[in-house]
């Protein structure tokens, strides 16, 4: 896709599976072990993987367990209201 479109739902959907599944290799914990310290059910974390469809709530253990959490806040922090001229930065 051309890099100035917007990714699809679908596109974003599968960047973030790929990037958990990379992360837990990365920290070399498997599925199971995944599916035990973040209390996902393990049906529910190869679903993800494959497909990435996961509920928001499993989405985030699974993110508290793989350290990534705090890249969540980012979603619904407020946005500092950007100057519209120079002269609103004096």
């Amino acid at each position: 896709m051309l890099s100035f479109l917007p990714k699809t739902t679908s596109e974003i959907q599968d960047d973030i599976k790929a990037k958990f599944r990379a992360k837990r290799k990365a920290l070399k914990i498997t599925q199971e072990a995944l599916s035990i310290k973040s209390g996902v059910n393990l049906g529910s974390l190869k679903r993800f993987e494959s497909s990435g469809q996961i509920s928001l709530k499993s989405l985030l253990k699974l993110a508290f367990v793989l350290e990534c959490l705090d890249e969540f806040e980012g979603i619904y922090k407020e946005k500092e209201e950007m100057p519209k001229s120079i002269e609103d930065l004096l």
